[in-house]
This record gives structure tokens, C-alpha cells and sequence, in this order.
């Protein structure tokens, strides 16, 4: 074991963060730790390495271990070029290095005991380079630049006219050359297209070490981690597994809680009704029996609701108005920047009812293209045509369509003026601005609560082509599930650009890929993608502006897919027709019997507070026939009417007992 946290606790005023988190990480073991937007991920990954000190609890890290940390935002201050500040990483080894052509020449002009004494040393620290990898030092510092997505050409740019991101990645760099025995990445992905991504997976996988990663990126943590912590209100649960098995495992226990606390809740219920039943026969036996059972009642250890899940985003896109089926057209689409030229020759369809994901590393322009379409730049070669009746609805990562200077209230009731008050909060409160927040400015908001305003005047607008960019950025991953199916079930169109593979595999029917300066074409997920990508690069990037090219391209992946979808379909089909029609008709006929069962139960508890009914009606008939003087002077009459009403006691024992074990 190298990391073990122990009944951590943590608040922040009176907001309680964490609370009794325990967890352990063995050695080369890959976690990750998960949980909605505030659970406390980054606070826990703090107190890891001690920036923050918890209030109780400790994390303890095994003796003689090193730990390296990557925070989510970084403020790298360098006056080196990209390749020497990742060479400050192997200072030491480089050091080294010169020491050793230092004996070296030394060697040349020695002799005798000297010499001896020089080869001895130099001995000694060769093998210490070897064993640090001293020879390969070089093409590790070059590995790990080209892999974090900096070409050649980059290396000597200076750290200090970088962006925020490429800090970011530089600092990856310096912490995964460093190789420290333990490594707590903190939304690693962030900053990476999906080339480099692909990458850090590979890397994490084969490192020696043992990592710890926040992350939303549920691709990313499927193909690395073995193990999910997950904090939920405060607390943390384990889960072995990648992050799909997180999921299913969690929803069966969630589930499993759920009918627990339902089913003990309705025999609670049921009891009490019992009772009540019982005292009001008003009867000692009845009332004993009453008694009893609040007895045992009182007893119950009663089951605590499971959390409700309080950041849920309900959202349901329709389009107000159906679209002709030819959506969009683009032909001889070219675009650049002065020098920087993006790409040329592009040509895309776009039919009514796809979901098309636009794809490719970073700076080849698919943002561009984006706002080419959407108007918000002029392309320079080439024609865009909208098809018949249809309304574009966009996002923009940036959120260049929201105005700083309204409050979030002002942006949607603006936007949407026949709305009523109550409408634009309730809208508002879908998407998680409640109380005062409603009138927060939108300069003021983070960039996840941007992006959230700017889903829901998605949502109002009920256009039938929806543009989107980066749209799962900075939503939890709660959130972004709730995206993914309102666009599963959207009757219209959609064209986004994404780096999230989970959030594409879920919903794209269409991947476009720039690259190469020209589109490649693949009908199907983000599977299929990685599947078809090797061969169709192969194929078609080298030759971008061949007709002939472009045609195949499109009949050689909707033929792979046709292959592929039909050969699915066949096994799925087979698969059921053996397997599934002796256990539908066993669990059909023990269904019916089960019906049976509960119809006659039902039948004999309404037969039996039927004669209830009537035995405490006569009773009641009789005592007050008791009362009458022509009855009570009248022997014969009284004895017969207090056998009767004896009678009608004994049969209402039978009756009372009868009635709670049918109850």
C-alpha cells in the first residue's frame, strides 16, 4: 500500500466537504475519483499533498514514496524555451551525463593508479545513468512534448508566451518526466485534443507508479482506472472496476436501496393502519394485539432515504417546426488566416435527424467551421446553404451570445419576453440557478454556469438544427448524461464539435474528421471511429481534393457499417430466439399465478370485514335492545339476546384473526 486516507473530514464554515472519507491506493494502482461539481474532488487531492489541512482524519503516504502533483489551473512562470523547461525535470541525469565525458577526457591523458582511480569512478556512474535510463533521457523529453500535442517546431517557443493550456500540458510534462512513485492528476484532459489524449491513456496505463486521477472525461477513465472513489454528500464509497462498471454497480445499489426503503417504508404504513384497525375493534385482545405491534414497530431501525441527486438538468429539445430533409450543404468550403491556412476544398451534407460529431486535433478549425455556418465569419472560398425551414440553434464554448452585463434572470426573460416570471425561474431552476443565483450577472458567473445559461436558451429556442461547441465542457458528468439523452431523443438535427469520446459515442450517428485539411467520413459512433480510422487516413487524407477520393469515402464506411450493423442485428436476433422463449413463458406463468394469488387474498380480506361489519352492527343492535325495559323485564328474551351477543364475540375473535393475517 502506498497512499492510505483515513476518516478524513474537512469544512469550510459550516458547509461540511468531506466527511469520514477513507480510502487506500496499493502500488501501480490506477484510481480515479469522481462526484458532482463541489463533492470535494480537489479538496481531497489537497489535503493528498498538503496544501489543505483536514480537521480530522490523516493521509498517510508510505515511507520513502514520492508523490507528484498536476492542479486543474496553472501558473507556469518561465523565462525558458518549451524543450529546456522540460529538461529542468533531468537536471540530474544531465548533470550526470557531463560528469561522465568529463572522466571521459580525463581518461585520455591518465595512467597508472590515476587511471584506475577514473575508470573505477567512471564505472560506478555509468551504472547509475544506465539504471536512471540516462541513454534515452532525450527522446523521453521529445516523447512526452510530441505526445502532450507540441510539434517540433514548438520547442524553442518560450513558456512565457504560451497560453493557460499549453502551461497546463507543460507542466504534465515536467510531472509525468519527473516519475514520481505516485501521481494525482487533477482534470488532466482538459487541455489535450484527442490525439493527445489517446496518448496520456497509453502512457498511464504502462506507468510503473500509481496514479490518481480527477476526471469528467468517462472515456479516459474507462481505459485507465481499475478502481472508482466515488464522493457523494460528503462521504466516499469504493467501487473496483473501470468507470462503466462504476455506473451499472452504482445504479443497481442505488436502485437496491431505493425498493428497500420503499418496501420498508410501505410496511411501516401498513402497520400502522393495522393498528389503527386494531383499537378501534376496542377490544382488550385487540388492543393488546395493538400494543404488540407498536412494539415491534418501535423497534424497526428505520432506513434512511437514499440522496436524491440535486444537480440533475431536465432538459427536453423539440423542435418547434420539421426541417426539409436536405439540412445543410457545403461545397468548396476554404478557409485561413492570414499565413495560417485551415483547410481548403471542404465539402459536408448534412440530412435531417443526424447527429453528426465534427472532430480533429486541435487548431485545424473546427470551431471555424462552425461559425462559418452560423454566419459569424466569412468564409473565403466556397458556398454554405441552410435546406428549407430550418432554424439554427447555437452554443458557443466561448458563450460570445450572452451579454456580461445581464443577470442570468435578464438573459432568458430578454431572450424569451413571452415567458412569465414563474416560467423563467422554472427554467432557471432546471438548470440549477435557484434562490438569489437567478440574479447573478453573467460576468460574474463561472464558465460551467455560462454554459449552462446557455443550454437553456437552447432549449427555449426549439430550433431544428442544433450547433453546438464543446457542450459538455465544464459540466459534471451527472450533467452531461442528461444532455446526452435529451439529444438521444431530439427529433432534429445536430452538428457539434467535441473532444468528450463518452458524450460522442453516446449520441453521434456520423463522425466528420479534419484532417489532412479535408474531411473523412464515418458512419457510425466513436467505436467505429477508432475501428475504421487507420485504414480510412490510409486511404483518403493523403489524396484530400480527389473526387473519386471523396465518393469512396462515403459508400466504403456506409458499407463497412451496413456489414457491420447487419451482422449485430443477426446475432442479437439469434441470441434471443434461444434463449429467451422458455423463460418468457416460465415467468409468465408464474406471473399469473402470483395474480391469482393476490386476487383471492383481496377477495377473502373484503368477505371478512364484510362479516365483520355486520357482527358489530347486530352487537351494537342488540346492547341497545338491552336497554329497552320490556327487554331487560323479559327473561327469556334477555338470555337469548346475551347468548346471541356471546356468539357474535366468538366469531369475531375468529374473524379478528382471520383479518390480520390476511392484512
Amino acid at each position: 500500500m502506498i497512499l492510505s486516507c483515513s476518516h478524513i473530514n474537512k469544512s469550510f464554515g459550516t458547509d461540511q466537504i468531506l466527511s469520514e472519507v477513507s480510502f487506500h491506493i496499493e502500488d501501480q494502482e490506477k484510481a480515479a475519483i469522481v462526484g458532482i461539481n463541489g463533492a470535494g474532488k480537489s479538496t481531497l487531492l489537497k489535503i493528498i499533498v498538503g496544501e489543505l489541512t483536514p480537521d480530522s482524519g490523516s493521509a498517510v503516504l508510505s515511507k520513502g514514496k514520492s508523490l507528484g502533483y498536476l492542479a486543474q489551473h496553472q501558473d507556469l512562470d518561465s523565462a525558458r524555451s518549451i524543450y529546456d523547461e522540460l529538461c529542468q525535470v533531468k537536471l540530474p541525469i544531465i548533470q550526470m551525463e557531463q560528469q561522465l565525458r568529463t572522466l571521459e577526457l580525463e581518461m585520455k591523458n591518465a595512467s597508472g593508479e590515476e587511471l584506475e582511480q577514473l575508470l573505477s569512478a567512471y564505472s560506478r556512474l555509468n551504472h547509475t545513468f544506465e539504471l536512471e535510463n540516462g541513454y534515452a533521457w532525450k527522446s523521453e523529453v521529445t516523447g512526452v512534448l510530441k505526445g502532450l500535442g507540441f510539434a517540433e517546431e514548438d520547442f524553442d517557443k518560450l513558456v512565457s508566451t504560451l497560453s493557460g493550456g499549453q502551461k497546463t500540458r507543460i507542466s504534465l510534462g515536467r510531472l509525468l518526466l519527473s516519475r514520481p512513485d505516485i501521481i494525482l492528476l487533477d482534470e488532466p484532459t482538459n487541455h489535450l485534443d484527442m490525439e493527445s489524449i489517446a496518448w496520456l491513456e497509453s502512457y498511464l496505463k504502462a506507468y510503473d507508479g500509481a496514479v490518481i486521477i480527477v476526471a469528467h472525461d468517462r472515456y479516459f477513465l474507462n481505459r485507465v482506472v481499475g478502481k472508482i472513489i466515488e464522493l457523494e454528500q460528503g462521504r466516499s464509497t469504493v467501487y473496483q472496476g473501470n468507470y462503466t462498471a462504476y455506473s451499472e454497480k452504482k445504479a443497481m445499489i442505488r436502485a437496491a436501496q431505493m425498493k428497500a426503503w420503499l418496501n420498508q417504508q410501505q410496511e411501516i404504513h401498513h402497520q400502522e393502519e393495522v393498528i389503527a384497525k386494531l383499537k378501534s375493534f376496542n377490544r382488550e385482545k385487540s388492543i393488546k394485539r395493538a400494543e404488540s405491534r407498536e412494539k415491534m414497530l418501535s423497534k424497526i431501525q428505520v432506513l434512511e432515504k437514499p440522496a436524491e441527486i440535486h444537480d440533475e438538468m431536465h432538459i427536453k429539445l423539440e423542435p418547434n417546426i420539421t426541417s426539409g430533409n436536405d439540412v445543410l450543404t457545403i461545397q468548396n468550403l476554404g478557409k485561413s488566416f492570414g499565413s495560417n491556412h485551415l483547410f481548403s476544398h471542404v465539402d459536408m451534407e448534412v440530412k435531417r435527424g443526424e447527429r453528426v460529431a465534427l472532430i480533429g486535433s486541435n487548431g485545424t478549425g473546427k470551431t471555424t467551421i462552425l461559425k462559418l455556418i452560423n454566419g459569424m465569419l466569412p468564409a473565403d472560398t466556397g458556398v454554405i446553404t441552410l435546406g428549407a425551414k430550418v432554424h439554427i440553434g447555437y452554443y458557443d464554448q466561448e458563450h460570445h451570445v450572452l451579454h456580461m452585463e445581464k443577470t442570468a434572470f435578464e438573459e432568458v426573460q430578454d431572450a424569451y419576453p413571452n415567458l412569465t416570471n414563474t416560467q423563467v425561474r422554472n427554467i432557471l431552476a432546471a438548470f440549477l440557478f435557484t434562490g438569489d443565483d437567478v440574479f447573478k450577472k453573467i460576468a460574474d458567473l463561472s464558465g460551467g454556469e455560462r454554459g449552462r445559461i446557455s443550454l437553456a436558451k437552447l432549449m427555449l429556442s426549439e430550433a431544428n438544427f442544433l450547433i453546438l461547441d464543446e457542450p459538455t465542457n465544464h459540466l459534471d458528468i451527472t450533467s452531461k448524461e442528461i444532455l446526452e439523452h435529451a439529444l438521444q431523443s431530439y427529433t432534429g438535427t445536430v452538428l457539434y464539435v467535441s473532444h468528450d469520446r463518452y458524450f460522442i459515442n453516446q449520441t453521434a450517428t456520423r463522425i466528420l474528421e479534419l484532417t489532412g485539411q479535408t474531411l473523412i467520413n464515418y458512419i457510425g459512433n466513436y467505436d467505429y471511429y477508432l475501428e475504421k480510422r487507420e485504414t480510412m487516413t490510409s486511404l483518403y487524407a493523403s489524396d484530400a481534393h480527389s473526387p473519386s477520393a471523396k465518393d469512396k469515402t462515403g459508400s466504403v464506411s456506409q458499407a463497412a457499417l451496413s456489414d457491420t450493423k447487419a451482422g449485430n442485428l443477426a446475432s442479437a436476433d439469434s441470441s434471443f430466439g434461444t434463449a429467451s422463449s422458455s423463460n418468457v413463458k416460465l415467468d409468465w406463468q408464474a406471473q399469473k399465478e402470483e395474480q391469482a394469488r393476490i386476487r383471492k387474498r383481496q377477495n377473502d380480506l373484503k368477505k371478512t370485514e364484510d362479516q365483520i361489519h355486520l357482527l358489530e352492527t347486530r352487537d351494537k343492535e342488540i346492547d341497545q335492545l338491552l336497554q329497552q325495559e320490556e327487554v331487560y323485564t323479559n327473561i327469556d328474551r334477555l338470555m337469548e339476546l346475551n347468548q346471541e351477543k356471546q356468539d357474535i364475540q366468538n366469531q369475531l375473535e375468529e374473524l379478528y384473526e382471520r383479518w390480520e393475517t390476511l392484512v
